[in-house]
């Protein structure tokens, strides 16, 4: 049952999320904001985690808290419906082209959380969307589901493009550290017996 559902609610934003670690990559994401929700669709897509968000948040101020808190929750469901991790590959890692794009991601998730972010924008936006927010969403998303999480832009020049390799990249490691081994299905990835 590597499913969870978790619910934030702040002064600033009301979130749900839903996830399913099993699934085929189906997704139905509504946080009001355009690109995010395009974005986390191809979390969702190409990760195979099935995924349901909805937020509601202070878009009249900015996207910022509906973004942060959107990684928080997410962070926590998946760490719920990993469970005690038994039976998980562990590391995921990708090279991921797309145009004139390619971003590295790789990580584990050790329970513990620590981002290393090496990504350069050449735009402060796209369309409306603040490309400081990619970092700040992959930052809740490591600390809240104790993952160490390596990003690295290796060539690029177009926001979007970059910002779309980053997600993608990202969602193809975790689906390679979430899948079950078949090798090793009964026993947690770790010498210490515990992650």
């Amino acid at each position: 049952m590597r499913r969870a559902t978790i619910t934030r609610k702040t002064a600033e934003t009301d979130i749900s999320v839903e996830v399913n670690l099993d699934g085929t990559g189906s997704y139905d994401n509504q946080t009001g904001v355009g690109f995010f929700d395009h974005m986390l669709d191809q979390l969702s897509r190409h990760s195979l985690i099935d995924m349901t968000v909805r937020a509601k948040g202070d878009l009249h101020i900015d996207d910022h808290h509906t973004v942060e808190d959107t990684g928080i929750a997410l962070g926590q469901a998946l760490t719920q419906a990993l469970g005690d991790k038994k039976g998980i590959r562990r590391y995921g890692e990708c090279h991921l082209p797309m145009d004139d794009a390619q971003v590295r991601a790789a990580l584990d998730l050790s329970g513990r959380p620590y981002l290393v972010w090496n990504m350069d924008f050449t735009a402060p936006k796209i369309g409306t969307f603040d490309t400081e927010l990619v970092r700040e969403f992959f930052q809740a998303l490591a600390t809240h589901g104790g993952i160490t999480l390596h990003v690295d832009q290796l060539h690029g020049f177009n926001a979007h493009h970059v910002a779309e390799a980053g997600f993608k990249a990202v969602a193809r490691a975790l689906r390679l550290a979430v899948e079950t081994d078949p090798r090793k299905a009964d026993a947690i990835p770790s010498t210490k017996g515990a992650l």
